[in-house]
Parts: structure tokens; sequence; C-alpha cells
């Protein structure tokens, strides 16, 4: 069995942290801080776990802001010196008592973020301080350090999974489009997928921004931007949405027929179920297809929610027959829980439902 995720920060981490402020400050209590940091670490869940250690460095750092922030950059200087999950945190503990010195806090996240990430921290700057924080974000997407321009975009995404929700942004995300501008042809793979991953979060709530965006800037894109925009295009593909599939070349309805099929009609919960979707083509010409599928999760009340998943993207040469097939895994996860009964699979082509089959699902 996998090791439970909440154990990547654990009493190792909190000794790494005490050791390494300890040889920066000499009056810190290194052994306060343990002893705080740990009581009944074991019971909580991993941002739980951060946030202990956080409130563990409030009780022991120095009050004064300068020299907490000192002993703080000190303690991550060096190969041995704090990395990873030791300043999740850190970056929280910043992001409650910096507000106050912008300038001070940000120089202290540009660090941390090129040893661990800042995305959560910066979070309550901009919520504060927007224009400000905006104006060292556009200088940041230029900064040597492919980290600190990954910041740029990860930090400031409307829906950052786990992170503070930007609800101004999510209203109107204007305030970030020069930043991904500047980001979006990047060098590094590692910014351009946050760019993605940015943009789709603007879709689900601005579709007609998103769509523009691709209007835009597609014709012409090289491979690593076309992967960039196909990838924030992802969300308004399943979706289906009109201009986004003409974009892509996908808007046209699909000139044939479909069929689904699911083995085995009955699934135990932990089980997968193979689809198996069958295309014939009418048309005298190749057809640019997106081929999703829905499945519509019985909930706990007996209704269904549709979720859609990512199938397949071909070209279906004309008056021939593809059969495509994927498995489909029912094993349970965090985000989703799984109930008993029949569930509707549907079959999308190019935004358009085209087949439906069913399998029932029990528990073991």
């Amino acid at each position: 069995m996998a090791e439970p995720f909440k154990n990547l920060v654990n009493e190792a981490v909190v000794q790494r942290i005490a050791t390494q402020l300890g040889a920066a400050r000499r009056d810190f209590d290194a052994r306060a801080f343990a002893a705080l940091a740990l009581r009944d670490l074991h019971t909580l869940e991993l941002k739980a776990r951060a946030m202990q250690l956080c409130s563990a460095l409030e009780a022991t750092l120095s009050a004064d802001y300068d020299a907490a922030t000192a002993a703080l950059l000190q303690a991550m200087d060096g190969d041995d010196g704090l990395e990873g999950w030791a300043l999740w945190p850190v970056g929280e503990y910043v992001a409650r008592h910096g507000q106050h010195d912008l300038a001070r806090s940000l120089a202290v996240l540009h660090r941390l973020t090129q040893r661990f990430t800042a995305e959560f921290a910066i979070r309550p700057f901009i919520v504060n301080q927007p224009a400000a924080v905006f104006a060292v974000l556009q200088r940041w997407t230029r900064d040597d350090s492919e980290h600190v321009r990954r910041l740029v975009s990860e930090g400031s995404r409307p829906r950052l999974p786990w992170g503070l929700q930007l609800k101004a942004l999510v209203a109107d995300p204007s305030p970030t489009l020069p930043l991904l501008r500047a980001l979006q042809d990047d060098a590094s793979e590692y910014v351009r997928r946050s760019v993605a991953n940015h943009l789709n979060d603007i879709a689900k709530d601005h579709p007609a921004l998103v769509a523009e965006w691709l209007e835009t800037h597609l014709p012409g894109a090289g491979k690593e931007r076309r992967a960039l925009l196909r990838h924030a295009s992802r969300t308004l593909v399943k979706r289906g949405d009109a201009r986004v599939l003409a974009a892509w070349g996908l808007g046209q309805k699909l000139r044939g027929e479909a069929a689904l099929a699911l083995a085995p009609a009955r699934v135990v919960v932990g089980g997968q179920v193979t689809l198996k979707a069958t295309l014939t083509s009418r048309a005298a010409k190749a057809q640019k297809l997106a081929v999703d599928y829905a499945v519509h999760h019985v909930k706990a009340d007996g209704s269904t929610s549709p979720k859609v998943f990512k199938g397949w993207v071909l070209d279906l040469p004309p008056r021939a027959t593809v059969v495509l097939e994927k498995r489909h895994s029912m094993k349970p996860v965090t985000t989703r829980r799984y109930h008993a009964g029949r569930h509707r699979v549907t079959l999308q082509v190019n935004g358009e439902t085209v087949a439906e089959a069913a399998f029932v699902l029990r528990r073991a």
C-alpha cells in the first residue's frame, strides 16, 4: 500500500526545521518548536499538519518580522538548507505575518519558491494588495528562475487546488492575462504547463474568453504552444463548446453512425469496465473527431451526476469503421465516492452525444 500523502509532513521534517533554525539563531528554542509541532501530528491530515507547524513557528520565532524572516532565509541557505515540504509552513508564516511589508515578504517568497513553492503563500498578498503584487509578478515573468516564472502563473490561478480561491479573479481574470501572454511561449515546459492549467481555470467561468484566446493564439502556433493550448482547452472540449471545437477543427457533427458497448454488464466497486466504441463514416472525406465519454455516477440519493472523461482524438477515414477501446476504473478515489446502481455511459463525438450504454455497479 502506498504511503499516505499526509506523511510528507512528518517528524523528520519537524526536526529538520528545528535544526536549521537553531543553527541560524542561537536564541531560537528548537526544543519548544519541536514539542509544539509534533503534538498529535500523526492524527492530522496534510494541510492541518502544515498549519500546526506554522503555529509552532509563530510561537517560537522572534516577534520582530525582519528578524524572523532573516532567520528563515538563513535556514534556507546552502545545499543542506530547508527545502521541500518543510517550507509549506514557512510560506504560511510569511502570508500570516508579512502583509505589512510587501517588499520583504515577496523577497522571501522569491527565494522560497525556488526550493519548494510559494503558490499558496502569495495568494493572500494578491487579495490584499493586487495592484502592487501584479506589478512585481510582471517583472518576475522575466526572472532567470523557471520556478519564479511558474509562480507568476500558478500563484495567481483563480481556482488553485488547495489554495485560497481568488474570488476577484474568478469574477474578472483580466489582470492575469498579460502575465499569461508573457509566459505562454516560455522556454520551460514546467512554466507552460502552469499557464495551461491557469487558462483551464478561467475556462470554467469565462469560456468565451478562452475561446477568444484560442482564436487569437492558435493560428500559426508552434508545437509547444499548441500543446499548451490543447491542455488549456480540455474542459471546454469536454463540454462541447462550439467555438473551441471549431478552433481545433472539431466543430462538425459525426457524419455516420456510432455504437457503444460495455463489458462486463455488472461491475464491483474497485473493478473496471471496458468501453468499446464503434464509429462508422458515411462521408466521402476524412473527419477529425474528438471522442470523449461521460459516466453518469449514481449519488447517495439515487440521482446521477455526469463526469466527462477524455477519450480519443482521431481522423476517421472516409467510409471506414474504427473500433476504439478503453478501460475505465471504478476504484474509489479521494475525490469521488461510488454508490451502487445503474450507471449510464454516454459517448460524445465533437461535443455531441451519439450513443449510450449502461452497467450496474455493486458493492463487493
